[in-house]
């Protein structure tokens, strides 16, 4: 059992003793990962890796964290109070799928923004990251050629694993770091939204994880953060799943739910996306 020390560190030391630990897991993921006995650029095994990468790099890191500048580790890191009430819970997910055609949006404007013409090798190297990213994605989403099993392990490396690791890591550790509620959240979403080196998503996901932030700093409660963005990864996993294989649409079709002709679902969608929100903050003030 690991002792609660340090707790009287200061924030940088604490910060650099975290990086030290994510640091660690990642060298320990890549020498397991160069011993295992099985072709490593196999897609399967590309989603091994990926599993590995978020409980190595994300999970374990952060609960180390956590044991080290606490007696009570699982407090410090929101995670306990009991179950999560049911009303919270939905309106985390009916916030994230009516959200849908708005990130849409934002996304379709992002990809508009170019940088300056002295920044056009920068412009050309996010661009080959982007497309090498995507690529990645596309193989993931597409292994098995449709077997239902595929789907299962999707959403749990594509969805769950990075939402509880990424959930810990930023709004667990790193927001902690910060006194402010809003610089933590602000800043926590743009490291959240950096680290990802998807400049043409940039602007959604710093939102994104700027909501996840707030959803924490109002209730207290690190899981419904996970619920939020684990459903909005899931639902990228299903409905390009459906979509191949069920409804047999392009992938730039499902993109674009919410612009262009479907501009009416952003109309829509939004503003009970907004409702949904305000009911959550609402609900997590009573009591105060």
């Amino acid at each position: 059992m690991i002792k609660a020390r340090h707790s009287h560190l200061h924030p940088l030391l604490k910060f650099c003793e975290w990086l030290l630990l994510m640091l660690a897991g990642a060298l320990l993921i890549f020498a397991i990962w160069s011993v295992l006995p099985f072709t490593h650029a196999t897609t399967g095994a590309l989603l091994t890796f990926q599993a590995m990468q978020a409980i190595g790099v994300f999970i374990i890191p952060a609960l180390l964290a956590a044991c080290l500048w606490s007696k009570q580790p699982l407090q410090w890191l929101h995670l306990t109070g009991g179950a999560l009430r049911n009303d919270l819970t939905l309106l985390s997910i009916g916030i994230m799928v009516t959200a849908v055609p708005l990130i849409n949006c934002l996304v379709n404007w992002n990809r508009m923004i170019s940088l300056p013409e002295s920044m056009q090798g920068l412009e050309q190297l996010m661009q080959q990251m982007e497309e090498q990213a995507e690529r990645l994605l596309q193989g993931f989403l597409t292994y098995g050629n449709g077997a239902w099993w595929v789907l299962l392990v999707n959403i749990v490396v594509l969805a769950v694993l990075p939402a509880i690791g990424e959930e810990l890591t930023f709004r667990g550790v790193l927001q902690s770091f910060f006194r402010n509620r809003h610089v933590a959240v602000w800043v926590t979403a743009f490291v959240f939204s950096f680290i990802h080196f998807q400049f043409y998503g940039f602007i959604p996901r710093l939102l994104l994880g700027a909501l996840l932030g707030y959803a924490l700093a109002w209730s207290g409660r690190i899981g419904y953060s996970m619920i939020m963005h684990a459903t909005n990864n899931a639902l990228s996993v299903i409905v390009f799943y459906l979509g191949t294989y069920v409804w047999h649409i392009s992938q730039d079709t499902i993109d674009a739910f919410g612009t262009g002709s479907t501009w009416w679902l952003t109309l829509i969608c939004t503003p009970l996306m907004l409702t949904f929100l305000y009911l959550f903050y609402k609900r997590t003030r009573v009591g105060e």
